[in-house]
């Protein structure tokens, strides 16, 4: 009996350790048991952000968001390059860093770091208005100090050690990867992040780590997530850009709060339309804690002073697809120039409600681009459903029978020539689909494209499109979907850029009876079918369509009353169904209550 119980004894202190380790590894889920609310610099101030921007935007913050729980204000990439300007990344910047190769601000841009104070001053005065600090911070170490090699505080190697020299990002010339396999790369993140813990730093964002998902970055992950806990300080852990790979689903939210389902989300429809997908196939990843992160809002002013092309209809999809999808709402926009209308959907009451409290979110059904999402009202027989209208132009094409369409073309300056016949056509559709191969990096462009005909020849890009839709960025007449000149073989090209998915749609004028152009990719990692299609009726979608949502789809029965969230009114009670009217690109957000018998 005596051995029995010591062995009993024995069984209660491992699981007692066992569960305090589990514990230990997933207590940084309680730091966000709802989606974070904040603040991003990137979509105002892009790499130029500054130190008085930054207290500007705190100080209306303070004002209009914090009262409605936005509270996590970020200073974005590249606060270590004091000439930073706009979108651009110099490969030949001088970064500021100490003598450990870890980056600090730049005093051109933040002079309270002076004297190795870093971002403390400045924290220390977002802290007093009530609101969390964050940061932007790329994977790895600087460049500049793997070719100073510089020690790695804490241990006895230097930067060449560590670095993984074939790790780059794509896109930034920053940084090379870290070995974070070695206990030498750990501690060059466990140096960094106490540094930011030190400076009161409530969020980091880490860019360049969650695509491509590899044993890399993985690694480098993990180092994060220990580094972090072992500092003792809450903070929250953001992964981009996306999308980050649903295989990759289990991992990140055993690592961070939040991860980027997208890459740059920008006020495009084309981008909007995707995130229908990205959010429903994350739905089985969504939990206290760890949020699929649908990127930031677009939305007020934005992109150094201009107003969001977004129109009222698709902000209010917008915003009722991150409410009920749980995305965190990180605000993009100019705070210190906050038109009524974006407040009034920042904060509103009865739409926060849903992200920050609903259940079980989920998508219902989707016919047509008929869109109808639920999710559970904790603690009661409520739901919550967003209806949208999602059609495009272009919806109602069968592209089965195209006209014209591609093999799959892959792999930057890949190309494709195109000749379709377009007698008696009344519209030209020139579509753009995905080849399958997983990655997002579809930038594609249509090259010369030309009418030919008794009338002689017409390029397309002296004509206006009716409508032109891009997966990502836009479509752009000589410019890439990115707004950089359009140049095949290092030579400047007469075409369009765009991405996929994309429609574009011209009306066809009389006196043409063939279209040809050749398509192009122009990024190594794309890959995609263009197609034709010739319109010889009317692909025109009516203005509005009706949405509904069957109350037995949703596990509701009897009479229901239904409440307007954005309008804070109620519609009344209705029996087996309920449905709205809504404009192409708009959408709805309700309270559903039973009524009692």
């Amino acid at each position: 009996m005596k051995i029995r119980r010591i062995s009993l004894f024995a069984l209660s202190v491992l699981f007692t350790l066992t569960g305090l380790k589990a514990q230990e590894k997933t207590g940084f889920l309680n730091w966000a048991p709802s989606p974070p609310l904040g603040w991003n610099s990137w979509d105002i101030f892009g790499t130029t952000v500054t130190e008085q921007q930054i207290k500007d935007q705190a100080d209306a913050m303070a004002i209009h968001l914090l009262p409605s729980g936005y509270q996590y204000l970020t200073v974005d990439i590249q606060w270590y390059e004091p000439e930073a300007k706009g979108h651009y990344y110099n490969p030949k910047a001088i970064l500021t860093m100490d003598e450990y190769g870890r980056l600090t601000p730049g005093l051109k841009k933040f002079p309270s770091a002076a004297g190795g104070k870093g971002f403390k001053p400045l924290a220390d005065y977002v802290h007093s208005k009530g609101l969390k600090f964050g940061i932007h911070i790329m994977r790895g170490i600087p460049r500049q100090a793997v070719e100073k090699n510089t020690p790695v505080l804490g241990t006895a190697v230097k930067a060449q050690d560590i670095a993984l020299k074939s790790s780059i990002c794509p896109w930034n010339p920053d940084m090379y990867g870290v070995d974070a396999t070695k206990p030498e790369g750990k501690a060059y993140y466990n140096s960094i992040i106490q540094m930011y813990a030190d400076w009161g730093v409530d969020y980091i964002k880490v860019d360049d780590i969650s695509r491509p998902y590899n044993n890399v970055q993985k690694a480098e992950i993990e180092a994060i997530r220990n580094a972090i806990d072992k500092t003792g300080r809450p903070i929250l852990l953001s992964l981009s850009p996306g999308a980050t790979p649903v295989t990759a689903g289990d991992h990140v939210k055993a690592h961070a709060n939040l991860w980027r389902i997208t890459d740059d989300f920008w006020d495009r429809w084309g981008l909007l339309y995707a995130m229908f997908e990205r959010l429903d196939a994350w739905t089985p990843h969504r939990g206290p804690g760890h949020f699929p992160d649908a990127d930031m809002l677009p939305i007020g002013v934005i992109d150094f002073n201009r107003p969001t092309n977004f129109t009222r209809d698709e902000q209010y999809t917008l915003m009722s697809l991150w409410a009920i999808g749980k995305s965190p709402l990180i605000f993009g926009g100019d705070m210190t120039k906050l038109d009524a209308f974006t407040k009034e959907m920042l904060t509103n009451s009865e739409m926060l409600k849903v992200n920050q409290e609903s259940i079980n979110n989920r998508q219902v059904s989707r016919d047509k681009n008929l869109v109808v999402w639920t999710a559970d009202v904790p603690g009661s027989k409520d739901k919550y459903i967003a209806l949208f209208n999602a059609q495009n132009k272009g919806d109602n094409i069968d592209f089965n029978n195209a006209d014209y369409a591609s093999p799959v073309i892959a792999g930057n300056g890949s190309l494709q020539k195109v000749e379709v016949s377009v007698k008696n056509g009344k519209k030209l559709v020139l579509f753009v689909k995905d080849g399958g191969n997983g990655f997002d990096w579809d930038h594609v462009a249509w090259v010369d494209p030309v009418l030919t005909g008794p009338k002689g020849t017409l390029k397309l890009t002296d004509m206006k499109w009716i409508s032109a839709s891009a997966g990502w960025g836009e479509a752009r007449v000589n410019r890439t979907c990115d707004g950089q000149p359009l140049l095949i073989n290092n030579q400047p090209a007469n075409g369009i850029g765009t991405h996929a998915e994309s429609v574009i749609v011209y009306e066809l004028p009389e006196g043409y009876d063939t279209f040809s152009a050749t398509g192009v990719v122009t990024k190594d990692e794309g890959s995609v079918v263009f197609g034709v299609f010739v319109d010889k009726g009317s692909i025109d979608l009516p203005a509005k369509a009706h949405v509904s949502v069957d109350f037995n789809a949703i596990g509701m029965k009897g009479k229901i009353k239904v409440r307007d969230l954005w309008d804070h009114r109620d519609l009344g009670v209705f029996d087996k169904k309920f449905g709205r009217d809504l404009p192409l690109h708009g959408a709805g957000l309700y309270r559903l209550t039973p009524v009692k018998k």
